[in-house]
């Protein structure tokens, strides 16, 4: 049996989640993701369209935690 591969858990992911109304074009809302992408490093996680036209966005980066690598063996305590 294959192994599956190893997910990072969602917490590692800043996501901001906001509604669309239907009176939004297909073209805005992709125009705004865009912007979004390129300005703040933001992915598209999830889209769901309702029927009534509105959607509901989820989007999501990743939160890059640095460790340090210097050990200074209580220095700074």
């Amino acid at each position: 049996m294959p192994a599956k591969p190893r997910q990072r858990p969602e917490s590692d992911y800043d996501v901001r989640r906001f509604s669309v109304g239907r009176e939004m074009s297909r073209n805005a809302l992709r125009q705004l993701l865009t912007e979004e992408a390129e300005r703040g490093g933001w992915e598209l996680h999830r889209l769901r369209r309702y029927r009534d036209g509105s959607r509901e966005v989820w989007v999501r980066r990743r939160i890059i935690r640095v460790r340090p690598t210097l050990d200074l063996g209580g220095y700074l305590d």
